[in-house]
């Protein structure tokens, strides 16, 4: 089965609109993994217009499943993975204005500076995934820099998959995934997954261990609760 991480980010979006604590983000990150979810994810940025740094180091004793941390590998970043030591931190290239992530890595020309980072968060036992594109040349580069994973980023295929070209979208996935198994890789995929998507690209994408799902989750649970939409992707993910 697939794990399944929420990505609460958007929790704290809505908490920080209004300022003080509702919704709470603890109680929500127990109640989440209470539901069934087998990880829980945050991507804090610079700005930390959602996901605030001090939210990371409160979720570090709460997280009993895995916990996540995603993010741009400043030196703030990699400063607070080490101090949390994450089970996995997912490398991801995002400039500091960007409303969401938007492309992966290139394994080939940030080789030597992903392996740097790489070597130093397994050094401290932290699991690793670059974020990279569906394409076969940058896991290649990915194996290159030692990392444990890679996370396919998904848009390309969630866009493809809404306008009814489902076989044309998930091709590069594929192809990536099967250069990703060959090299030892671990396979991990996020962004704009939904309920309408999910069994499709589970279904396509051998040796799938974890998709990392919150914007279209927690909109989906606006209407059909969160304990049973976590429970609906559970279900697609077997």
């Amino acid at each position: 089965m697939t794990k399944l991480s929420v990505n609460i980010n958007k929790l704290a979006t809505l908490r920080n609109s209004r300022g003080g604590n509702m919704p709470n983000l603890i109680k929500s990150a127990k109640d989440i993994e209470s539901f069934g979810a087998q990880g829980i994810t945050i991507h804090p940025r610079p700005d930390e217009r959602h996901i605030r740094y001090k939210d990371a180091y409160d979720l570090k004793d709460i997280v009993t499943t895995e916990y996540n941390i995603e993010g741009n590998p400043i030196p703030k970043f990699v400063d607070m993975v080490l101090d949390i030591k994450p089970t996995q931190v997912t490398l991801v290239p995002d400039a500091e204005d960007a409303i969401t992530s938007n492309a992966g890595w290139d394994t080939i020309k940030h080789k030597d500076f992903l392996a740097d980072v790489i070597k130093t968060f397994k050094a401290n036992g932290i699991r690793t995934s670059i974020f990279v594109d569906a394409n076969v040349e940058m896991v290649k580069g990915a194996a290159q820099t030692g990392t444990d994973r890679i996370e396919l980023y998904t848009e390309s295929f969630a866009k493809g998959f809404s306008e009814g070209k489902k076989t044309e979208s998930i091709q590069s996935f594929i192809d990536a995934a099967k250069m990703a198994n060959e090299m030892n890789l671990g396979i991990n995929a996020g962004h704009d997954l939904s309920l309408d998507n999910i069994k499709f690209f589970k279904e396509h994408i051998p040796n799938l261990l974890e998709v990392s799902i919150g914007h279209a989750l927690i909109c989906e649970s606006l209407y059909l609760g969160l304990e049973n939409v976590v429970n609906m992707y559970l279900h697609r993910l077997k």
